[in-house]
């Protein structure tokens, strides 16, 4: 009757934990839709002179804020305000430099990139939330694959300016987004039914639902990337 018990337990506890990351994920992805509007719209001026002038200053700010989700997170999770002032910076930054895609795409294109990236993740995390095996040697292929896709399209951006390079590392781009989402689902599931009661339940899903953010948002901006290349772009 106890073993019944915690079981039950257990799985209360293990959806409300859910329940609070993949709502921190929406609210966060929510955030930067709508700074990025706002920044095509009311802030255009503003942001587009700092999207075209400011190239260095995206990349300290970008850094300076991945850097310090990072190695903050064993601070975060002991206080979830810090983690929700991390994520929520981050992803407010993030908007800014989404402003541009309403100025670059159709609505259509938007809509498609974004119920397209939707369809993905769910069906990933669902995947995540229910598989039992162990997922620690393809977390790691995909890092790696990851990190090798980042250096060729750093390259191509430089050097070889090819759109073919840049479509076929989009559709990469998403196959290994879409692994991560289903491998950090999993991850989150597995730390918080090990420590969950050992670290702030809030501030863990928060950080979890920073992982699953950006897992989203690059599958929404790859799926942007291929529908964009077949005539989705504003005249």
């Amino acid at each position: 009757m106890d073993q019944q018990q915690n079981v039950i337990n257990t799985e209360i506890g293990l959806n409300r934990f859910l329940t609070k990351m993949y709502g921190w994920m929406a609210a966060a992805v929510a955030f930067s839709g709508v700074i990025a509007y706002m920044g095509a719209t009311i802030w255009r001026p503003a942001i587009m002179t700092f999207l075209s002038q400011g190239r260095m200053s995206i990349w300290i700010i970008f850094i300076a804020l991945f850097m310090f989700m990072i190695f903050g997170q064993k601070a975060a999770l002991r206080n979830p305000t810090v983690s929700f002032l991390m994520l929520f910076a981050f992803s407010g930054f993030f908007g800014i430099t989404l402003s541009s895609v309403f100025l670059i795409y159709s609505i259509g294109t938007i809509a498609g990139a974004f119920f397209s990236a939707a369809s993905v993740f769910i069906v990933m995390s669902i995947m995540g939330v229910t598989t039992k095996r162990d997922l620690s040697k393809m977390g790691n292929q995909l890092i790696a694959a990851l990190i090798a896709m980042l250096v060729v399209s750093v390259v191509n951006m430089f050097f070889i300016h090819s759109t073919a390079v840049t479509f076929f590392f989009s559709i990469i781009g998403i196959v290994i987004f879409a692994g991560l989402a289903m491998y950090d689902t999993a991850t989150m599931k597995r730390l918080y039914l090990n420590y969950g009661d050992q670290v702030s339940e809030t501030g863990l899903a928060i950080q979890g639902a920073f992982s699953l953010y950006l897992d989203f948002i690059n599958l929404f901006q790859f799926f942007l990337t291929i529908f964009g290349g077949v005539g989705g772009n504003r005249d």
